[in-house]
């Protein structure tokens, strides 16, 4: 396994390996634009309807003297638009991931064929993968919403929250970013959503480095469509780099090196056994040296 040099460096291998694969790229496009078609969609209603909304859920300033009723349903339809952008953001990736399980999961599995080895398969439908990552996806979902509205009512903390509490929100939403786009390489391997965030929390500086820049140029229209195909890739190969290493298998036998155990010596079965199974002994030890000689114990 390649060490591409903490998580940005995951990302970047990760856009330049759908750059190398034009047709993948391409591939790995389509489910991002449906997405980001609902949600331009979804964010454009809002725009032109949340000061009706926040009209109708204040009746009682209408009573209020001018200015401030306009500057209070102002703020609340500011403030009701930035939540809704913030959800967007938060959920694009899942969303996305959800449009184009088929699409990834190929993309992601190409990946690791490049990079050498067999190819996990999770032996699921795509019925079953779908519903896990909508289970799973849920279940983040509201794991960020709860730091969510912590952050958001730190926020209000004179120099503090306008300083260090955005600061922490770019990690925790990068974090989770990392947590959405790594399940579809960890998922094929039937690692669950508990697994794989410890898994991250033991590498958190890897899943903030690959994350945060991601959750920054999404705040950029389009550009997140541009880069999921990118972001799949390098997380694939940040989930390869995630699990530990198999050991090597083999004996020293094998090796020729003489080093290691010597394998047990098979004597022959006492009379009155059957002949179906040689009876074995450890090394350097046979029936004349093993106490108790004979046969061992049926419960054996």
């Amino acid at each position: 396994m390649r060490d591409f040099g903490g998580g940005f460096g995951y990302l970047l291998a990760g856009q330049k390996w759908v750059f190398r694969h034009g047709r993948w790229f391409g591939f790995g496009l389509l489910p991002g634009l449906v997405a980001f078609v609902l949600y331009a969609a979804a964010l454009t209603a809002l725009g032109f309807g949340a000061d009706d909304v926040v009209g109708w859920a204040t009746p009682f300033a209408d009573d209020w003297s001018s200015p401030w009723d306009g500057l209070f349903r102002g703020f609340l339809t500011a403030l009701l638009f930035s939540l809704g952008l913030f959800l967007a953001v938060i959920t694009f990736t899942a969303v996305t991931l959800l449009i184009g399980e088929p699409f990834y999961e190929s993309l992601s599995e190409q990946v690791e064929r490049s990079e050498g080895g067999t190819v996990p398969e999770s032996g699921r439908s795509l019925a079953q993968e779908l519903w896990i990552s909508l289970r799973d996806s849920l279940r983040v979902l509201g794991r960020v919403l709860l730091y969510g509205i912590l952050l958001f009512a730190l926020g209000f903390i004179p120099l503090i929250g306008q300083t260090v509490i955005p600061v922490i929100g770019f990690c925790v939403s990068g974090f989770f970013l990392t947590l959405e786009l790594t399940a579809v390489a960890l998922q094929r391997r039937d690692i669950d959503l508990d697994r794989r965030l410890a898994l991250l929390r033991a590498r958190r500086g890897l899943a903030l480095g690959f994350g945060v820049p991601l959750v920054l140029a999404f705040l950029v229209p389009l550009v997140a469509v541009f880069l999921m195909p990118g972001a799949v890739a390098g997380a694939t190969l940040l989930a390869r780099d995630l699990l530990p290493e198999e050991p090597e298998t083999g004996s020293a036998t094998e090796s020729g090196d003489g080093a290691g155990e010597a394998p047990a010596q098979a004597w022959p079965e006492a009379p009155g056994q059957g002949s179906a199974a040689a009876q074995t002994w450890p090394s350097g030890q046979g029936p004349e040296t093993s106490p108790g000689f004979g046969p061992p114990p049926a419960s054996f």
